[in-house]
């Protein structure tokens, strides 16, 4: 399916790039969630007499990701958890979790910008957790598992 992008996405392109993505991904996921249209003439057509105030809306965006950034980068989080004596926690921390926290500090991030390469915190201990605002911005910040008392 050839589908025109309508925002920057990691891994497929840029505003306004015509890209062939499979049938699924295209009409399950980037149509509805007004990521992109299907690549017919009127669209295209369409697009092109469009494609000005997209970019600036595009770049308000990454402008407001990049304040929430500057705001968020290198803040530390601290959560605590029931954990063995050897320092295994009896559960794990999620990154709902970790945006609970975030929140809880104020500050508005939600579960899907929390990146965990590896996986949920089963430890106790401080980890590095990116957050992943915008496919332009990413912030780096520290997270404290402590023992719950």
């Amino acid at each position: 399916m050839q589908i025109i992008l309508l925002e920057k996405l990691a891994n497929l392109g840029q505003l306004g790039d015509v890209v062939k993505v499979k049938d699924g991904y295209g009409r399950n996921f980037l149509i509805p969630q007004k990521k992109a249209k299907r690549a017919t003439p009127a669209n295209l057509a369409e697009f092109q007499a469009k494609r000005a105030e997209l970019e600036k809306a595009q770049a308000e965006v990454l402008a407001q990701s990049q304040a929430r950034g500057e705001k968020l980068n290198g803040i530390s989080v601290r959560i605590a958890q029931k954990a063995g004596v050897d320092g295994r926690l009896f559960g794990s921390v999620t990154t709902a979790d970790i945006a609970d926290a975030i929140k809880a500090s104020g500050q508005d991030v939600v579960k899907a910008e929390v990146r965990l390469p590896n996986g949920p915190l089963k430890t106790i201990g401080e980890f590095p957790v990116d957050l992943s605002l915008h496919t332009d911005v990413t912030v780096s910040i520290t997270v404290s598992v402590v023992a719950e008392a």
